[in-house]
């Protein structure tokens, strides 16, 4: 049985807690809202079984990481250099990225800020940022985005989040919104329990509230191409992120290889993890996409 291991660096200004499993390249696993580690807890040990060492952190202001206060302290630039230093910070010089949800939109900063430190890049459904501001311009993905805006004012959505216990949450972990089970009751639970630590909601929304202050001035500060080989997987029947961000990738991201999930929704890594899983290790094992890191003690 694979074992996991909790751990702390202090990057950049705050303490991130991460869960690792295995030895061997690097490979690090960034989550997405509402998530935090534990949205990765089937790639973990399949990773580790598989010879990678597999490290999924808390980002900033989630769970167990430390949650600074002010919105200023989640821009993107700041999280990128969180993960670059976090890269650092266990030994390694060079990692795979995997990413989904705010976690991609994280990955496709580092790979365009520090490609020396990106070896390969796997994106799940996350918009490629200067994409994401094209399709903002149309209606339909306009409609998808909604909560985009309502997360803006202050106060209200955290108070409509909490309700009722984190029932939203709930609701939109156990499938609602794409009809497909994602969570058991105990999953939900750790999720609301990670949501309560202290200014851990807010920090969350604070994403959306600093991207939202710069996305008009800037296309999130990625515009030119991304260098490494990325293989991008898309679940097809996301209610939140449209298909037509997949189009004309390939201009911002010329070594590219899509993989689209037709039954599968917003968290295509756990509803179709049976697929997903060997495809990222499949693309990660074409080559050497890391140096080879030790985990300390193992």
């Amino acid at each position: 049985m694979i074992e996991l291991h909790h751990g702390r660096a202090f990057v950049n200004g705050v303490s991130l807690h991460y869960v690792e499993a295995g030895a061997g390249a690097l490979v690090v696993l960034l989550h997405g809202f509402p998530d935090f580690w534990y949205s990765w807890r089937f790639q973990l040990p399949a990773l580790a079984a598989a010879g990678f060492r597999a490290l999924a952190p808390d980002l900033r202001g989630y769970n167990l990481s430390d949650k600074p206060a002010g919105i200023d302290q989640y821009r993107l630039d700041r999280l990128a250099q969180d993960i670059v230093g976090l890269i650092r910070m266990v030994g390694a010089q060079r990692a795979t990225l995997v990413g989904h949800d705010w976690g991609g939109v994280v990955a496709w900063k580092v790979a365009h800020d520090a490609p020396e430190a990106v070896t390969h890049l796997v994106i799940l459904n996350a918009p490629h940022p200067a994409s994401f501001r094209q399709a903002l311009r149309t209606f339909s993905q306009v409609r998808r985005s909604w909560y985009l805006f309502f997360f803006q004012l202050p106060w209200l959505p955290e108070a409509v989040i909490r309700a009722w216990d984190y029932a939203i949450v709930r609701r939109v972990l156990r499938g609602a919104s794409d009809r497909q089970a994602t969570s058991s009751a105990d999953d939900l639970q750790a999720y609301t329990t990670a949501l309560s630590q202290p200014g851990a909601l807010t920090a969350a929304l604070n994403y959306y509230r600093a991207a939202f202050r710069s996305f008009w001035r800037e296309p999130m500060q990625v515009t030119s191409p991304i260098t490494v080989p990325t293989l991008v997987i898309w679940g097809e029947r996301d209610p939140y992120l449209g298909l037509r961000l997949l189009k004309n990738l390939d201009r911002w991201v010329p070594d590219l290889r899509i993989q689209r999930i037709p039954d599968a929704g917003h968290w295509v890594h756990i509803q179709a993890r049976e697929k997903v899983t060997p495809l990222i290790i499949e693309f990660l094992t074409q080559g050497n996409p890391a140096e080879r890191i030790p985990r300390p003690g193992g």
